[in-house]
């Protein structure tokens, strides 16, 4: 879990907006100024719909009691798509993962978000993620095969290996996406660890 953000001591409200919004992902204070701008020079079209949209978010969408994704309802739309096969789950560190994997349309079943992954230097272990809920989950039969889905770091290789060990004579299929080189990639211009992946999953033709 990340650390609480310090407060913003702004009194300004223009001010303060721009620092809030310098928060989020993609944004730095520059950015932010040109959208609050933006925003200001047009209220009704721009900034009162934002508010209105924000507010209606923030009290209805919460985490899916079964899988961890965020969505208006719990159990998630995803979970409850009787067209998933439930058959396969498809594990990843957060919402963003799972999100762009829905929009790749790469992934027929359902999912579990483990909430992060291992970090040493972030002193997350792993009692601090939901493996144990996803033990759960294959516990209670159905499931298949585990699909792996997380970071090509080592953090997210530590973190695929202590799910595998988890869920060993548990009776499922334990598989991880490939790794190697991205299309369009040019070899000398990829580090070491993407070529010796790239090398270890290579396959016919």
């Amino acid at each position: 879990m990340a650390p609480p953000l310090p407060p913003i001591l702004v009194n300004d409200p223009i001010e303060r907006l721009i620092a809030l919004l310098g928060r989020m992902p993609g944004y730095g204070r520059r950015s932010a100024r040109r959208a609050v701008l933006r925003m200001l020079t047009e209220p009704d079209r721009l900034m009162r719909p934002l508010a209105d949209a924000l507010m209606a978010a923030a009290e209805a969408v919460v985490p899916c009691e079964t899988c961890g994704n965020l969505d208006s309802q719990s159990p998630c739309h995803i979970c409850t798509d009787t067209h998933r096969d439930r058959h396969l789950v498809c594990v990843v560190e957060g919402v963003a993962d799972l999100w762009a994997l829905e929009r790749a349309h790469a992934h027929r079943g359902v999912y579990h978000v483990l909430g992060g992954v291992l970090s040493a230097l972030g002193g997350i272990g792993p009692e601090d993620l939901a493996i144990r809920p996803l033990q759960d989950r294959v516990a209670a039969g159905g499931v298949e095969e585990v699909i792996l889905a997380l970071p090509a770091t080592v953090d997210g290789a530590a973190t695929g290996h202590v799910v595998a060990d988890a869920l060993r004579g548990a009776g499922v299929r334990v598989t991880r996406l490939a790794q190697g080189v991205p299309m369009g990639g040019a070899l000398d211009v990829l580090d070491e660890g993407t070529l010796a992946a790239a090398w270890r999953a290579r396959r016919e033709v």
